[in-house]
């Protein structure tokens, strides 16, 4: 009885369990007439009433159900405009019933996804304007370092052990500077005040270029950077941006080869992407890592470099991603590691 009244609180479906109560109820107080008068053709006239009965009802639940069915299509359709990103997306859910009922959970539920993506969205611009602030007061203090040092460094050249520390003290402003800039470039992305300005570059005199960003520490090292790709190869890209992506990664490729190994920057394309790999036989990722190598500030337990500070991979996937790319990686333990940045669109050619 209970489960009864729930279901009658609907008014639609009230209404048509009323018509069908009526439809049945006047066919069975026809029927009975006729058997009473016992007119000709008594069957016959049951038999078309009980036809325009099942008519009836037929035609009542017809409209039911195609009222029912607008009903959910819409509410289909506001679920499909929450989801594509209007936010103000609600169901009406006026009436009463367990439909109804049903519709006001997935508002509120709407309302209250609102309500984290909002204090998401604030703690992340929080987070991001403290990394700004904080990296923008770390420049004057850090150029100023970078000034005493060099001093230190001219007046120490008589002086080994001087000259080793400030030499070392140098190599870790830089690391200090990198950061910081590596910072910034990331809460800009996150900010999303990035604009790339795409325009058609040559992908084999971009990689000519990253080549010789590390020609010298690839001398200096005893290392190898090899280059292999089509040289007609275009693509739409904010080359400033894109070079920076793979520089991160090749700097990470050679920050963990040793003296005789190699870096291979490759390059080819299909008929559905531009693919960009960089290849290097060096130490490896241990398995465990792999998942995380994209995480900020992520350092591995079993990873002896002292030199990463964890941010140069995720800005180069946040560089990627904001081409419309993607990045992933394989690795073999001792043996090499591979990084694979994938576009899938048209916006690159080969000139024949």
């Amino acid at each position: 009885m209970e489960n009864l009244c729930k279901i009658l609180a609907n008014q639609k479906i009230k209404a048509l369990f009323y018509q069908i109560l009526l439809c049945m109820t006047g066919f069975a107080l026809f029927s009975a007439a006729l058997l009473r008068l016992e007119p000709k053709q008594t069957a016959h006239y049951i038999a078309v009433s009980a036809l325009l009965m099942g008519f009836l009802i037929l035609t009542a639940c017809y409209r039911y159900f195609k009222e029912q069915d607008e009903i959910m299509e819409h509410a289909a359709e506001q679920i499909r405009e929450y989801i594509s990103g209007n936010e103000k997306a609600r169901i009406e859910c006026q009436e009463e019933g367990e439909l109804y009922r049903l519709f006001h959970e997935v508002n509120t539920l709407v309302s209250i996804l609102n309500a984290h993506t909002e204090k998401e969205g604030k703690e992340k611009e929080f987070l991001r304007n403290t990394i700004s602030d904080i990296s923008h007061q770390l420049k004057t203090p850090l150029a100023a370092l970078n000034i005493y040092n060099g001093i230190l460094q001219g007046e120490a050249e008589n002086l080994p052990t001087v000259r080793e520390f400030t030499d070392l003290s140098e190599q870790e402003l830089e690391r200090i500077e990198t950061l910081v800039m590596n910072l910034l470039k990331i809460s800009k992305f996150d900010s999303g005040t990035i604009v790339l300005e795409k325009t058609p570059e040559n992908v084999s005199e971009m990689m000519e270029r990253i080549k010789k960003h590390f020609s010298f520490r690839a001398g200096q090292e005893g290392k190898e950077i090899i280059l292999s790709g089509d040289e007609s190869t275009d693509f739409a890209c904010d080359r400033n941006w894109l070079m920076e992506a793979v520089i991160n990664i090749v700097k990470n490729a050679l920050d963990h080869t040793k003296r005789g190994d190699s870096v291979r920057i490759e390059w080819k394309t299909s008929a559905s992407a531009l693919q960009i790999a960089v290849i290097d036989n060096g130490s490896g990722i241990h398995p465990e890592d792999l998942y995380y190598i994209f995480k900020r500030f992520y350092r591995s337990r079993y990873s002896k470099d002292t030199q990463g500070i964890g941010l140069g991979l995720p800005l180069a996937k946040s560089i990627i991603e904001a081409h419309g790319g993607s990045i992933t990686a394989d690795s073999d333990l001792g043996r090499g590691t591979a990084f694979y940045i994938y576009f899938h669109d048209h916006s690159y050619k080969t000139v024949g």
